[in-house]
C-alpha cells in the first residue's frame, strides 16, 4: 500500500505580513507587500521600491526579531537567517515535532534553500574593512552570511542531526530544497524533514546589480502595489523581496503515528536544466515543460487533473511569456484553460524563498479551495491570450491538484505537485 508524503506543518514570513495565516488572509484580500523601499537611501535610484518584510514596530502582524532569535543570536547572524528562523518555528509548532529521543532528531533532515545567502552581511563587511579596517571585523562575520548557516543554526536549536542541506540555485532553491527532502525521505534516509527558504538581500549590491541587469520594474516607482504585474502587457520587471517560508513534510503513516494532521499531499518533483543561458530560460519552455512533466508523472496526476497552478511568473515580458509556452506544451493551447496566477504579484519575487513561500499558498488553496488571483492583469500579454488567468478576485473551485513551479538563473527548472489531503 503506498504510503504518500504529506505536509503538516507550514511558516511563513512574507512581504505581506509575519506568519501563515496573516499573509494568506492578505494575499486573498487582494493586498500588496510592495512598497518604497527604506532600508536605504535610494534617492537618485532608478528602483525605488522592494517587497519589504513588515516589522512589529510599522504593522500588527510584522516580524518580531526577538521572537525568533536572542538579541545576542540576532546580532551574530544576518537577516535571512532570522526570517528562516522564525518561519521555522511556525512550522514545526503547527507540525507538532519538537523531539526529545535522539532517534527521531537522527532521523529528521533540514533542507533550507537561498540564492544569495547573507548579502548585507557581507557588503556591511565590506564597508567595515574600507571604513575602520580589517581588525575590525567581527569573528562571527563568515558564519553571519554563508548559505548552509540557516539551515545549520535552525538544527542546532533543535537539534536536528538528520540530513542537511542548501540549494542555492538561484530562484528555484527553495522549491529545489523541498524536493530534495521528499527524496530523502522517499529513499528512506529520513522520517521527516524541515525544508523550504529564505531570502534578505534587499541591499544596495542587489538592488543595483539586478538594476544594471534591467531585470528589476523601475517604472512603477511612485506606485509600488502596481509593480508587479506577471501576464500583464505593462509588465517590465519584477520587484525584489524578501523573506522565509518552511514546510514540514514526512510519510502519512509516521504523522498517523504520532497523530499529526495532513494539510495536504506533496506528491510530484521534477527538476531539469536547460544548459542553454545564464538568465533565460529557453523561449519555448521546453525544459521547465520537462520538469512539469516530470512532477505529473511522479505524482500519477494528469494534466486535465490539475487545478491550478501557481506560476513562477515574476513580470519580465521574457520569462512570463517562456512558462506559458511550457504551459502550453504540457496541458495543451492556452494551457489546457487550467487556472493560472502568480502569487508574486502581491509579495514580489523572494528569490531563493520564492519557491517555498508559493508551496505554502499552493497548500492554502488547497485547503480552503480557494484560488488567489494575480495582482494588476489590466490588459493581459499578447502571449496569455486564451489562457484561463485567475485575476481581479479570488476564486472559489474544486480543486485537487496543485502546480507550483519555480525557475533559477542559470537554466534551472523545479516543479512541485501538492494533492489534496485525503482526495
Amino acid at each position: 500500500m503506498q504510503d504518500p508524503i504529506v505536509v503538516t506543518g507550514l511558516g511563513a514570513v512574507t512581504p505581506l505580513a509575519a506568519g501563515v495565516e496573516a499573509s494568506w488572509r492578505r494575499l486573498l484580500a487582494g493586498e500588496s507587500g510592495i512598497r518604497l523601499n527604506d532600508r536605504f537611501d535610494t534617492d537618485g535610484w532608478k528602483c525605488r521600491i522592494a517587497g519589504l518584510v513588515p516589522f512589529k514596530a510599522e504593522a500588527k502582524d510584522g516580524f518580531d526579531p526577538e521572537a525568533a532569535m536572542s538579541p545576542q543570536e540576532l546580532r551574530k547572524t544576518d537577516l535571512f537567517i532570522h526570517y528562516a528562523m522564525a518561519a521555522a518555528d511556525e512550522a514545526l509548532r503547527q507540525a507538532g515535532w519538537h523531539p526529545q529521543d535522539q532517534a527521531a532528531r537522527a532521523r529528521t533532515a533540514t533542507l533550507i534553500g537561498t540564492g544569495v545567502g547573507g548579502v548585507p552581511a557581507i557588503t556591511g563587511a565590506t564597508d567595515t574593512i574600507r571604513t575602520a579596517g580589517v581588525r575590525r571585523l567581527s569573528p562571527f562575520v563568515v558564519p553571519s552570511f554563508l548559505p548552509n548557516l540557516a539551515a545549520g543554526q535552525i538544527s542546532i536549536r533543535y537539534g536536528f542531526n538528520g540530513p542537511s542541506g542548501a540549494p542555492v540555485t538561484a530562484c528555484a532553491a527553495s522549491a529545489q530544497a523541498i524536493g530534495d527532502a521528499m527524496r530523502l525521505i522517499r529513499n528512506g534516509e529520513a522520517d521527516i524533514a524541515l525544508c523550504g527558504g529564505a531570502e534578505a538581500c534587499v541591499d544596495p549590491v542587489a538592488i543595483g546589480g539586478f538594476t544594471a541587469a534591467r531585470a528589476l520594474s523601475f517604472g512603477f516607482n511612485d506606485d509600488p502595489a502596481q509593480a508587479s504585474r506577471p501576464f500583464d502587457a505593462a509588465h517590465e520587471g519584477f520587484v525584489l523581496s524578501e523573506g522565509a517560508a518552511m514546510l514540514v513534510i514526512e510519510r502519512l503513516s509516521h504523522a498517523q503515528k504520532r497523530g499529526a494532521k495532513p494539510l495536504a499531499v506533496l506528491s510530484g518533483y521534477g527538476t531539469t536544466t536547460d544548459a542553454h543561458h545564464v538568465t533565460a530560460g529557453w523561449a519555448d519552455g521546453r525544459e521547465a515543460a520537462r520538469a512539469m512533466d516530470m512532477a505529473l508523472s511522479m505524482a500519477g496526476v494528469a494534466p486535465a487533473e490539475v487545478g491550478y497552478v501557481n506560476a513562477h511568473a515574476t513580470s519580465t515580458p521574457v520569462g512570463d511569456a517562456a512558462e506559458l509556452s511550457a504551459l502550453t506544451k504540457v496541458f495543451g493551447a492556452q494551457g489546457g484553460r487550467v487556472p493560472v496566477s502568480s502569487t508574486k504579484s502581491a509579495t514580489g519575487h523572494m528569490l531563493g524563498a520564492a519557491g517555498a513561500v508559493e508551496a505554502v499558498f499552493s497548500v492554502l488553496a488547497l485547503r480552503d479551495q480557494v484560488l488567489p488571483a494575480g495582482l494588476n492583469i489590466t490588459d493581459p500579454a499578447e502571449e496569455a491570450e486564451g489562457f484561463d488567468l485567475v485575476r481581479g478576485a479570488v476564486r472559489s473551485a474544486e480543486v485537487n491538484h496543485v502546480l507550483s513551479n519555480a525557475f533559477g538563473f542559470g537554466g534551472v527548472n523545479a516543479a512541485l505537485v501538492f494533492s489534496r489531503a485525503g482526495a
